[in-house]
């Protein structure tokens, strides 16, 4: 009795520890997914929908690339590619091409950057060949890729994720399955972001403390 007494004790001051340290107001720093999604449950996911063309994507970029180098040891990042009409679809095939070979980190700030900075149109198969030649990918093996399987099925779960996730803007931030960060400024989001991982963090020790 007095064990079972105590674990309440514990879980209840990580719930209340939890909600002192997170400043994450709901309704404005984040929302609740109305459908949660199976995460992960060993680390914290934290799913960035994202558009290579979209230039609130373009500038949290860095500042979230920056925060990914230093993230907790919990917490694992998961990229998709939002495709809301065919001509988006074959920059999201270019990311899972560049991925299958390994170059998806390597690539990700040049394309923001010909897309944002330098004006460059990377809207087919052809012209994001070319450029991703000119970053030193193989050409070949990245348009092999482009048209593989592998791609085409990550294209269809992208696809089907962006509707169960309810996604209708990027960047949208999804941590832990259920709490969507959106619409904020890049200091913001991740602020946002450091928070409610904590509040997922306090939670999941806090039902550990139950059992």
């Amino acid at each position: 009795m007095k064990s079972g007494f105590k674990s309440f004790l514990f879980a209840v001051a990580f719930l209340f520890s939890g909600a002192a340290f997170s400043a994450a107001q709901l309704g404005t720093d984040y929302s609740m997914l109305a459908t949660p999604q199976p995460a992960s449950t060993k680390k914290i996911e934290v799913m960035e929908f994202f558009f290579y063309e979209c230039p609130h994507c373009y500038h949290l970029h860095n500042e979230l690339m920056g925060w990914e180098k230093s993230m907790p040891s919990d917490v694992e990042m998961v990229f998709v590619p939002t495709i809301f009409r065919d001509s988006t679809e074959p920059l999201a095939r270019a990311y899972y091409a560049l991925e299958a070979l390994g170059k998806s980190k390597q690539l990700e700030d040049p394309i923001y950057q010909a897309i944002h900075v330098k004006n460059m149109d990377l809207h087919d198969l052809n012209s994001i060949s070319t450029f991703v030649a000119s970053q030193g990918v193989d050409k070949a093996k990245f348009i092999a890729a482009y048209n593989s399987f592998t791609v085409n099925s990550e294209i269809t779960r992208a696809k089907q994720m962006i509707r169960s996730y309810g996604i209708n803007g990027t960047p949208t931030l999804i941590v832990d399955g259920r709490y969507v960060i959106t619409g904020l400024q890049p200091a913001a989001t991740l602020r946002a972001l450091d928070e409610v991982i904590a509040m997922v963090r306090n939670e999941r020790k806090a039902k550990s403390a139950k059992h």
